[in-house]
């Protein structure tokens, strides 16, 4: 109801920390309500499931691998991971190749918890169908072995991976662990065992995989083609935009591109747009090329008064 209520005077709702399942329905019941014309967002789940996508793309264009052959282990089914899975099926992973592990072990179809909570948490149960066909048992030690890709996104806690866990992986494999402050494992220990490309959600570090590289992009495209919702294939949108424009320089070190390659987020914006209008969700249409260019004049113009207010001390500097 109050989305309801002040939506005529916003272009679009995020929503932010909502404890899991609970986000899944309120999301759902409003993307799905007639009532609701604006786009709704949950940036803890499809922004870092979409930057994920982008920095998985990032990561194959360096190691040479396809994504429809890719295997992949997921640490953690919360919001993040659970959406983080959708997308890279819907950008081409064969959910057969994927197992996602909880506190409790590798979920499968019929694991006894899974099934009984199942109204309870719907995606969960879902995914538990679609994955992991061979019903593998275990913690991440002993699903891991030959995997392509590892996303964790759990604790905040180093040695939550060990070490020994990442060396059983595939060669030229790829790890980001995403949970934030500290990561799951130190990069430098997962490089020492193996992985060939490995990012956090941390700018201080190599290969950021952090929201902040997605939602503004993503809803400035939303919000130019004035799109009554944001769909997966929006999403993957701008994962690819990423993942391309980052393609000619990308490296083990930096996959995508950073925060600070404003770019980045007019050519996501205007991916994003363009598939709102090839689904036939914008309200506004637009030639690619114009698209882009309204897209950079309005970061542009932001990013210059931003400049402005800081060079004159009305928005005072970091304390660093």
């Amino acid at each position: 109801e109050t989305v309801k209520l002040i939506q005529p005077s916003f272009g679009g709702i995020n929503l932010e920390d909502i404890s899991k399942p609970k986000c899944y329905k309120v999301l759902e019941t409003l993307k799905n309500d007639p009532e609701v014309k604006i786009p709704v967002w949950h940036d803890d789940a499809q922004g870092t499931g979409t930057v994920v996508v982008a920095g998985v793309l990032g990561g194959l264009n360096v190691v040479k691998k396809d994504i429809e052959n890719i295997t992949v282990a997921f640490l953690g089914v919360g919001a993040a991971n659970t959406r983080t899975a959708y997308l890279l099926i819907s950008a081409g992973v064969n959910p057969k190749n994927i197992i996602m592990v909880d506190s409790k072990g590798a979920i499968y179809a019929d694991r006894e918890d899974v099934v009984k909570d199942k109204d309870y948490d719907t995606f969960k149960y879902d995914l538990a169908q679609k994955t992991n066909p061979e019903r593998k048992t275990g913690d991440l030690g002993d699903i891991i072995e030959g995997m392509d890709v590892l996303i964790a996104a759990s604790r905040p806690v180093p040695g939550t991976v060990k070490k020994e866990w990442i060396t059983k992986m595939a060669a030229d494999s790829i790890v980001y662990a995403c949970a934030n402050p500290l990561p799951e494992i130190w990069p430098w220990d997962a490089k020492d065992a193996g992985a060939r490309i490995v990012g956090t959600g941390r700018s201080d570090f190599d290969n950021q995989i952090n929201n902040s590289l997605g939602f503004p992009g993503i809803f400035r495209g939303t919000l130019d083609v004035r799109a009554s919702t944001i769909t997966d294939e929006m999403c993957i949108a701008a994962a690819q935009a990423l993942a391309d424009l980052g393609a000619k320089e990308a490296n083990e070190r930096k996959v995508i591109p950073t925060m600070d390659q404003w770019e980045l987020y007019p050519a996501e914006a205007t991916a994003v747009g363009m598939k709102a209008i090839e689904q036939g969700i914008a309200k506004k249409q637009w030639e690619e090329k114009e698209l882009y260019e309204h897209a950079e004049l309005i970061i542009r113009r932001a990013r210059g008064a931003s400049e402005v207010l800081y060079e004159k001390g009305f928005i005072p500097k970091a304390p660093i």
